[in-house]
């Protein structure tokens, strides 16, 4: 049962306002949003408040700012279908999260709605083999050139297992990943570069991780050619480098040489490169982003798109790691059996039907519909962005979206580290992520990923949508 609540306490506002530095204007207008933006949502604030004592969840796309505490808190969402999706309250958003990157064909597209039914009918067995999984492995094969599949249930699960195929494969512990990367919530991969006594160490970025997890993990710099240089000086310990390709906190950086380079240093010193694709796999390009750097990596792990919205991991690659997993190919009929050396590979939803089935959804259009697919949605999507580059350059602002094929987020943010009104700016954009919500504008922090579902239509008011927002918020002298 949920308590109805006081939607706002503009006494408390009054309250909060006056101990932050903003003038009558400022707070006039902000009481003023508020209150509009929670009339707006009132039933998704009525339910966060009454779950907030029974549900620990950290989801949001704006951190917590005191001034702004009345609009924090989820969107509660009921349905969803091609580019637009709806709350409880009956608004409709254009969706630019698209689940986390998930949603390359929109929201519950019918071809991999159908196929979902399908395997839905017959049933979800666990714990054999599902009968799609040769064709998911081999259509995957096909579009990005591995040489064998393996399945788990998640992007942190895949990452994982290929640090352990890598390590099993090289007989070395060390692995090297680089600063401002994400690799999925694996206590492994948690770490940071902080110097210490004038040495450069790995330490954890939350507390709850144990310094042990990250003795063998070393933090570089993205692209930089010193970091090929120490990878060279510690090659003896190194099992892998692990890569995502482009970061999706540094979309302006696509360092296809430093890359390049990376893979002949690599497979020079008999290092695994692994590439993290989850984000980049099946969205940049057919075969991700190792066809659009023209790199093949030893290993490469795939999730979001190839899932089509059901949970799903892969581990993919070279044959030299994938037969860790089983101890390499057999045949029937004569005297050959596994002869690889093998590590632990476990998990009771790994090949899970009804993931199986979507993935072959998913495969089977991606593959019939070709690069063409990705190409138009890429050109789309850089239109968009040097269109809002213009009007922040005419606008004089401090923003600057930089784009990697439909992913698109914001970069280079021009903000003085030593400036005293930081915290101000920082208002700044939060206010303006919730402007854009206001008006059905569902953003991923300061970014998000266009799908074949949005229409022109959709790009068109999400611009004017900004420009309004900009405006509105000049008005209310939160901006100059």
């Amino acid at each position: 049962m949920i308590t109805i609540t006081p939607l706002t306490n503009l006494e408390n506002l009054a309250t909060i306002f006056s101990q932050i530095n903003l003038n009558n204007r400022q707070q006039e207008y902000l009481t003023d949003f508020i209150t509009r933006y929670n009339q707006k949502t009132k039933k998704s604030k009525k339910i966060a408040q009454a779950n907030r004592s029974i549900l620990a969840d950290n989801k949001s796309f704006v951190d917590f700012q005191l001034p702004l505490k009345e609009l924090y808190y989820p969107l509660v969402t009921q349905q969803s279908y091609g580019s637009k999706i709806h709350d409880v309250d009956g608004n409709e958003y254009i969706d630019l999260v698209m689940g986390y990157g998930v949603n390359l064909f929109g929201h519950n597209p019918d071809f991999i709605k159908k196929a979902i039914i399908e395997q839905l009918n017959k049933g979800i067995q666990l714990g054999s083999q599902p009968e799609l999984i040769g064709e998911v492995a081999n259509l995957i094969s096909e579009l990005t050139g591995v040489e064998r599949v393996a399945f788990s249930n998640t992007g942190t699960e895949a990452v994982m297992t290929a640090i352990r195929l890598a390590r099993t494969v090289t007989g070395r512990n060390k692995i090297v990943m680089f600063s401002n990367s994400y690799h999925g919530h694996f206590d492994g991969t948690l770490g940071k570069p902080k110097t210490i006594n004038n040495q450069s160490k790995t330490v954890a970025i939350a507390s709850g991780i144990p310094t042990s997890y990250l003795q063998d993990t070393l933090v570089l710099k993205y692209g930089d050619e010193q970091s090929l240089e120490i990878i060279k000086q510690n090659s003896q310990e190194i099992a892998a480098v692990l890569v995502e390709p482009v970061q999706s906190s540094q979309l302006n950086l696509q360092p296809k040489t430093f890359l390049q380079q990376l893979r002949q240093l690599t497979q020079d010193l008999k290092i695994a490169l692994i590439f993290d694709e989850m984000v980049t796999g099946f969205r940049i390009h057919p075969g991700g982003a190792q066809a659009w750097f023209e790199i093949e990596a030893d290993l490469v792990t795939y999730g979001k798109i190839v899932g089509g919205g059901l949970p799903i991991g892969i581990i993919a690659g070279k044959a030299q790691y994938l037969d860790a997993i089983n101890g390499g190919i057999w045949h029937y009929g004569d005297l050959s059996s596994p002869q690889s050396k093998t590590t632990f590979f476990a998990g009771t939803y790994c090949k899970h039907p009804l993931a199986i089935a979507s993935a072959h959804a998913v495969l089977v259009h991606l593959k019939t519909q070709g690069a063409t697919l990705q190409e138009q949605l890429n050109q789309r999507t850089s239109n968009f962005v040097a269109t809002l580059n213009d009007y922040f350059e005419q606008e004089e602002l401090p923003i600057y979206l930089a784009n990697f094929g439909s992913l698109f987020g914001s970069s280079d943010l021009e903000i003085d580290e030593s400036a005293e009104d930081n915290s101000e700016l920082s208002l700044v954009f939060d206010l303006l992520y919730y402007h854009l919500l206001a008006k059905g504008i569902m953003l991923r922090g300061n970014g998000g990923f266009l799908s074949t579902a949005h229409t022109d239509a959709d790009i068109n008011y999400i611009i004017q949508a900004v420009k309004d927002s900009i405006s509105e918020l000049k008005e209310g002298e939160f901006l100059p």
